[in-house]
């Protein structure tokens, strides 16, 4: 029976069983009186939420995060998030190592795709590696943010918030703790401040960017010629969304939410509106007073999400990148997809196919669900909230306090699925357990 059980459980089963667990641990620790600042204990609802939201390193919060919970429940917050973005089996496998405990071939296998990298070979050293560079990365952020909030809030008031924000952005969550000044307010008191600006930015694209890159770019000297097909499609599309989206959104708020700033202070704000919306979820201007273009960019931003093997949520850069060279092949009449001197393999359209098709039906789904329970909402806050619970994003045009319970669980249950589909959905739809020689009858239909 236990030989049985350990055969069936899969990798996306574990990693839906490993979230399952960390979310309830969460909520229960969320739901102790100590945890809320409130007399009493918080409800199931808003613990359970903002423990989904924290592992899924999402952002959404039902409640204000500074102004809910006691420094114990931002701590357990604060946790659930570091685990949340690296992973719980990257976190299990540190501590292996720290105890000389051997790490098994089923365990690497399991590594390999937790990280998302091609090669078993070497994959526990890159786990050193991603842990001690995470750690690194979210100190020096610390250190960068530290410089404005100490002033701002006292020592030890500043290291602490500094901590937590540069956790926060580097594991692409969008939690703060900024709710001490006002509620719900994320990063906007510091919208014309360069450094927090800057900082905060360069956490959420080295968050995002992917662990396999950090390899190959420290492994190849940042010889661009040297790097992966896959690195160097990551650094191609990473720029042209970045420096394309600053331009477009600078265009479309430049008489709207970026009326009365400095030409530097609107190229600034842009860039952070560039970069947040790809699962990070801060921002520093009021989305709910978008124009109507801004908030379908930044829609279009939260589903196309960060890269694979990244603390980045959403269908993933490459994902688009196969699918859009898969058209254009096809309107060519090509039978491969190719790109740099290089054909990709067939099963990688299927995979990008797959994540596409179901973080899309989620999307409608649930979406709908939540227009026909709540009919005083508006369409499209509506979307830009499930589009921002499916793809672990975090932002929103403040609905999200004003959702009923069952609006609530549909954005708990989409939260989940972002973070386990990040990872495992195109495994979970596309894994054969048998193959048969037998073949259906072919037969045509028409498409387009």
């Amino acid at each position: 029976m236990k030989l049985n059980l350990k055969k069936n459980l899969t990798y996306p089963k574990i990693v839906a069983i490993g979230f399952s667990i960390l979310i309830a641990a969460g909520t229960i620790l969320l739901m102790l009186p100590v945890s809320s600042r409130n007399t009493g204990s918080a409800g199931f609802t808003d613990a359970l939420f903002t423990a989904t939201s924290a592992s899924c390193v999402t952002g959404l919060v039902t409640v204000d995060t500074y102004q809910n919970w006691t420094l114990f429940g931002q701590i357990v917050i604060l946790c659930m998030i570091q685990i949340g973005g690296l992973g719980f089996l990257t976190i299990l496998t540190g501590f292996s190592v720290i105890f000389n405990r051997k790490i098994g071939l089923k365990e690497r296998s399991l590594l390999q795709e937790s990280v998302n990298t091609m090669y078993i070979g070497g994959i526990v050293r890159l786990t050193k590696k991603i842990i001690l560079g995470t750690f690194f990365i979210e100190l020096t952020g610390a250190f960068l943010l530290s410089l404005r909030f100490i002033p701002k809030m006292g020592i030890g008031i500043g290291i602490y918030n500094s901590i937590f924000t540069s956790v926060s952005a580097f594991c692409n969550a969008g939690f703060d703790l900024m709710g001490r000044y006002s509620e719900y307010s994320s990063l906007t008191m510091f919208r014309d401040d360069y450094l927090v600006n800057i900082t905060v930015i360069l956490l959420i694209l080295i968050g995002g960017i992917g662990f396999f890159v950090w390899d190959d770019l420290t492994a190849n000297k940042f010889r661009f010629s040297k790097f992966k097909l896959h690195t160097k499609l990551v650094l191609i599309s990473t720029f042209v969304l970045v420096f394309g989206g600053a331009a477009i959104f600078f265009a479309l708020e430049y008489h709207n939410e970026l009326e009365g700033l400095s030409l530097l202070q609107k190229i600034n704000a842009s860039f952070f509106m560039s970069v947040t919306p790809r699962t990070a979820g801060f921002n520093t201007v009021d989305l709910a007073r978008m124009t109507p273009g801004s908030k379908f960019l930044t829609m279009i931003y939260m589903f196309i999400g960060g890269n694979s093997g990244s603390t980045a949520g959403g269908a993933k850069t490459t994902t688009i990148i196969v699918l859009l060279l898969s058209a254009w092949s096809s309107l060519r009449n090509r039978p491969n997809i190719n790109i740099m001197k290089r054909r990709l393999e067939q099963d990688v359209l299927k995979r990008a196919t797959s994540v596409v098709v179901i973080n899309l039906t989620l999307i409608l789904t649930c979406g709908l669900a939540i227009c026909i329970c709540q009919k005083n909402l508006d369409l499209t806050d509506v979307l830009l909230e499930v589009f921002s619970a499916i793809n672990t994003v975090g932002l929103s045009t403040g609905i999200t306090r004003e959702l009923n319970v069952f609006s609530q669980l549909v954005i708990v249950f989409m939260m989940f699925c972002g973070r386990v589909g990040s990872l495992s959905f195109a495994l979970l739809f596309t894994e054969q357990k048998s193959s048969s020689a037998f073949l259906n009858p072919v037969e045509k239909i028409n498409i387009g």
